[in-house]
């Protein structure tokens, strides 16, 4: 299996990772971190996937997919921190002013898990942000010291699979999902 790693500039293939089965049904699209709240609520059924194809057609798209072939099979959400929440987070801590870009979602479809793609995902994933002048990226992974997440709420990814990446502990945080603290991790990209 070779996995290639590109922008997410097709619609289609974000909908088959991120999309929800019935067009009417409100989820995330990965959207909640990207947009201010008030819009995230007010974006319902098929609005959600019309603003999600706007953002496949804008530079840079929202973030990268993983294929195997023409499949594909993973996605990471990646953008500058100023155009997420996280800007305004209360409970993960800013390190300092420079305009870094977040990574907070990684996702694979089933059937394609532990094949190492989303390692693939991250490295995609720093490269985007690198090649778009990103001078850090910061992710706000899971520390589960090694105990199994749930798959449905591990899109932040987990702490070790970062370490791995290169990243390094950078500020503990005060958010917690599914029982896991959440760290956040740097990757400094100047150099």
């Amino acid at each position: 299996m070779t996995i290639a790693v590109r922008p997410a500039s097709v619609f289609e293939d974000v909908r088959t990772l991120v999309g929800p089965k019935s067009p009417e049904a409100n989820v995330c699209w990965c959207l909640s971190h990207r947009i201010p709240a008030k819009l995230n609520a007010e974006l319902r059924g098929p609005a959600r996937g019309e603003y999600v194809a706007g953002l496949c057609r804008t530079e840079p798209p929202p973030g990268v997919l993983a294929y195997d072939g023409d499949e594909p099979v993973g996605w990471a959400a990646v953008a500058p921190r100023a155009d997420t929440s996280f800007a305004r987070s209360r409970t993960i801590p800013h390190v300092d002013d420079s305009p870094v870009w977040s990574l907070w979602c990684v996702r694979v479809r089933p059937g394609h898990r532990g094949q190492g793609i989303s390692h693939e995902l991250i490295a995609g994933a720093v490269e985007f942000a690198r090649a778009h002048g990103a001078p850090a990226i910061e992710a706000y992974p899971l520390d589960s010291g090694g105990a199994k997440v749930d798959t449905t709420m591990a899109y932040p990814g987990v702490r070790k699979n970062f370490e791995r990446a290169g990243f390094t502990h950078a500020a503990d945080t005060t958010s917690v999902l599914a029982g896991h603290p959440r760290v956040l991790m740097r990757l400094d990209l100047r150099g």
